[in-house]
């Protein structure tokens, strides 16, 4: 046998190795999801998407990847709402604040004063009031999967120092596009001006207004700190996120799959609530450092601007429906006594 029939028989022979081969790499070709997010990268939020991402791949054995896409490069929270709703995009993580013109239960967590703590929120997010307020987004074609922290929401501005609720007299202050928000900020007599969160750094750097409110950790990461000189410690509402899915796209997806985006959003909620804690406490430290002047809202301030509120707490109630409102009453009260 010639040199040259050696050669080819040996190249036929592992092409037709080679066929099954490619043509099982073309079978398990990965399902690519599409996750959104607005803060970026480097932040908490960023960095629980990195660990659902590689959970997600680990459990499918590759047959499913994550493509986070962060920085609000897919839009805000409410036009990532609506992409999901229509089927465009797949998944995403974002502020229950948005959703409350899609699903009006959503309200719940905009309740100022809701809770004192976080261990308050995590009992009563996870529980049997969490589950069925999420439940109702199926209602509008979107499917919660958990609950993230954001973490309980501060006061920032560039005007002066909030010691007292007079002080936000006339403070021009961005808020989330969310009635609830509106209400109560212009109840405690601030200017409320709802913008989406991509345009949050611009307008307080153009002094489109004064100020705005997020947890300590937002506002390091989006360095609000270079254009807001003060920052009070109200911790006016605890602010969850929350890993949504389209419903028109879970419901193409098998039973298996299903329970490797449920799974691995459970491991991403546990690491991003301790990550979030972790960090929120370095963050205030970093922030007095930066130069940001840093004072507590005193516990009389604190007691009258939640006195004020409570039209905006009674206004919640009728709009989400009596049973649920004393229902979640019950489970915070319940969180609140349990040792």
């Amino acid at each position: 046998m010639t040199l040259f029939r050696r050669t080819l028989i040996a190249a036929t022979a592992a092409a037709a190795l080679a066929a099954p081969f490619a043509a099982l790499a073309q079978d398990i070709k990965p399902r690519l999801i599409r996750f959104g997010y607005g803060l970026n990268e480097i932040s908490n939020q960023g960095r629980a998407t990195k660990v659902f991402a590689e959970e997600v791949e680990k459990a499918s054995g590759g047959k499913m990847k994550i493509r986070a896409i962060g920085a609000a490069a897919l839009g805000s929270d409410l036009q990532m709402q609506q992409a999901l709703i229509g089927g465009a995009q797949e998944m995403m993580v974002g502020s229950t604040a948005t959703l409350v013109g899609i699903t009006k239960e959503m309200a719940l967590w905009d309740t100022p004063f809701l809770f004192d703590n976080a261990k308050e929120a995590d009992v009563v997010l996870d529980g049997p009031v969490g589950q069925k307020v999420m439940d109702k987004l199926q209602e509008k074609g979107l499917v919660g999967l958990v609950y993230w922290e954001n973490g309980f929401r501060n006061l920032t501005n560039n005007k002066r120092a909030v010691t007292k609720l007079e002080d936000l007299d006339g403070i021009k202050l961005r808020v989330m596009q969310n009635n609830v928000f509106i209400d109560s900020f212009k109840t405690l007599g601030a200017n409320a001006v709802p913008l989406p969160f991509s345009e949050l750094f611009t307008a307080l750097e153009t002094k489109t207004v004064d100020g705005q409110e997020n947890p300590y950790n937002t506002i390091l990461s989006s360095k609000f700190y270079e254009v807001q000189k003060y920052l009070t410690v109200t911790n006016h509402v605890y602010s969850p996120w929350i890993v949504l899915v389209s419903k028109k796209y879970w419901d193409g997806l098998s039973k298996d799959e299903h329970k490797v985006l449920l799974d691995a959003a459970k491991k991403s909620r546990d690491f991003e609530r301790l990550d979030t804690r972790a960090e929120a406490e370095k963050a205030l430290t970093d922030l007095k450092t930066k130069g940001m002047q840093v004072n507590q809202l005193s516990p009389v301030e604190a007691s009258r601007m939640r006195d004020q509120l409570t039209r905006i707490n009674a206004s919640i109630a009728t709009n989400v429906g009596m049973d649920l409102w004393k229902e979640t009453q019950a489970a915070v009260a319940k969180a609140r006594g349990a040792k």
